[in-house]
């Protein structure tokens, strides 16, 4: 049997974030700005007939988290929810919020735990020199995956460093 040989040198690296992103809003701002704005300087492509802009979002999630209290403020119950869209996140809260079955079993009042949210979104992006590498945003970190350039690294670390919520 054939063995498998390594033929790049594929890397990851990631940015822990000192204070998580402030909020959802802060967070589609940041990887809007990505998206429309091209920080990284990357370009167009072509892949199985199809045209693809230099950055795309792949992938992103957004997990609401809510606590049931009751009449003393103690909590009796939690829930997550996880949404694939911003508008599915929100129209999710109220929904939840509003069912009066899931608010008389929990045996509380929901309030929506915004600080406990997680969000994430992942971007891929196509460097000039032909790679294609991965950005991933959370609450917490930044992560780039599957580049083998510096070059890209260094690109997106100084781009992080002029962002105050990526600090």
């Amino acid at each position: 049997m054939a063995d498998f040989t390594q033929n790049t040198n594929v890397k990851s690296a990631v940015r822990k974030l000192a204070e998580p992103i402030a909020d959802i809003s802060a967070f589609n701002a940041i990887v809007q700005s990505v998206i429309l704005n091209n920080p990284f300087g990357c370009v167009s492509y072509m892949s199985s007939g199809a045209s693809h802009p230099p950055v795309e979002k792949t992938r992103e999630a957004y997990t609401a988290k809510i606590v049931y209290q009751d009449e003393d403020a103690k909590i009796v119950g939690r829930g997550a929810d996880t949404y694939d869209s911003i508008a599915g996140f929100a129209a999710g809260i109220a929904a939840i919020i509003a069912n009066t079955a899931n608010t008389t079993a929990h045996g509380g009042t929901p309030a929506h735990n915004s600080d406990g949210d997680s969000y994430s979104a992942t971007l891929r992006c196509h460097d000039p020199n032909g790679e294609l590498f991965y950005v991933n945003f959370s609450r917490q970190q930044v992560t780039i995956s599957s580049y083998e350039d510096d070059g890209i690294r260094n690109r997106i670390e100084t781009w992080a460093d002029s962002v105050p919520a990526l600090a």
